[in-house]
This record gives structure tokens, sequence and C-alpha cells, in this order.
């Protein structure tokens, strides 16, 4: 009896290794970890944000207006729950990007309207957070690029065959990836560059 069981175990141990099961397993754990990574860079960046803000607004306190998207754009990324089942449902990952999106479009404005503010660009603390940013833009675009790589290749374990079946049993689905619209966001980094020497990324 015990040996019908180990052979039953075993056989059903290789079924499922031939029906992709140990692929998908080891692909969603990639994808956990890529994910993770992006988190990482994104709660970075906006760690970097506050003493950002309030260092330009030192020196330029009446462009009030763009100060206050970079706050409510920061609060409504820190309003998402970046959970894993996030990545199982498309809305709520579109929603995010589109969080994470509008940042990065706010953050590019305050850089360009501190180009106006010479005594600003010459600030020791602004000039290592600059370089702290861009250092964090090029991470988040490196860890968003290994992310889509993971998802598609999970998908691609997923809608193929046999192994598709085997996700369907276990309900294991496809998962969204990032998609901007303009697909330079991805390969680049908001330009921060104000002709001032750049420290090295913290």
């Amino acid at each position: 009896m015990r040996r019908l069981l180990v052979g039953f175990v075993l056989a059903l141990a290789l079924s499922l290794s031939g029906c992709g099961y140990n692929a998908l397993q080891e692909s969603d754990e990639k994808i956990k970890s890529s994910w993770a990574e992006v988190l990482n860079q994104y709660q970075r960046r906006g760690d970097l944000v506050p003493n950002l803000v309030n260092v330009v607004k030192g020196y330029a306190a009446h462009e009030q207006d763009v100060l206050t998207r970079v706050a409510d754009a920061r609060s409504r990324v820190g309003s998402i729950q970046a959970t894993p089942e996030l990545l199982n449902d498309p809305q709520a990952f579109r929603q995010f990007q589109t969080a994470q999106g509008e940042l990065s479009g706010a953050l590019s404005r305050l850089l360009a309207v501190s180009e106006n503010y010479p005594q600003l660009k010459a600030d020791g603390l602004f000039r290592d957070l600059q370089a702290q940013l861009e250092g964090t833009e090029n991470r988040i675009t490196v860890a968003r690029n290994r992310y889509i790589q993971t998802v598609q290749d999970y998908n691609t374990i997923v809608r193929s065959f046999p192994s598709n079946v085997t996700a369907m049993i276990f309900g294991m689905k496809v998962k969204p990836s990032f998609a901007p619209e303009n697909e330079k966001e991805i390969s680049n980094a908001p330009k921060v560059d104000f002709g001032t020497p750049a420290l090295a990324p913290q």
C-alpha cells in the first residue's frame, strides 16, 4: 500500500511537471520578485518627493500650482494599496500605473520650473536630490523592464498548450503589464539635467 502511494505521488509529480505546473510556479515567483523591486524603486522616489518639494519651495514659493500638483500626485500614489492581489486585477493595475505616471509628469514639471531659479540650481541639497531622483528614475526603468519581461514569460506559459490546461485547473490567469501610451516612457527617464554637475545617486 505504501509503495502504491509513493508511486502515485511520483506519477502525480511527473504529470504536473510535464504539464507546466512547475514552470508556472517558477515564473509566478519571478513576477513577485520583480514586482517587489518595482515597488521598492517607486517607494524610493516617493520618499524623495517631500524633501525635493521643500527645497524648491524655499526658492520658488510662488510656484504653488506646480508644488500642489506634485503633492497631490504623491498622495494619490500613496492611497493605492500595491498588494500582490493587484497583479491579478487589470483595472487596479491600470490605476496604479496611472497614478505613478501622474507623479512622473508632476515631477518633470517641477524640475522644468526649477530651471528658472539659478540660486535653486546652485543649492547643494537640491543638486543631491536631483542626482538621487535621476538615479532612481533609471532604476525604475530597469525594474519595470524586468517586470515586463517576467510577465511576458509567464503569460506565454499560461497561454501555451499543455500548460494552459494546468493554469486553468489551478486558476492561474494572464497578468497585466505596463503599457504606457508612449513606449519611450519605458526607456527614457525624465530629464533632470540643469547644466550643473550631478552627484552620484545615493
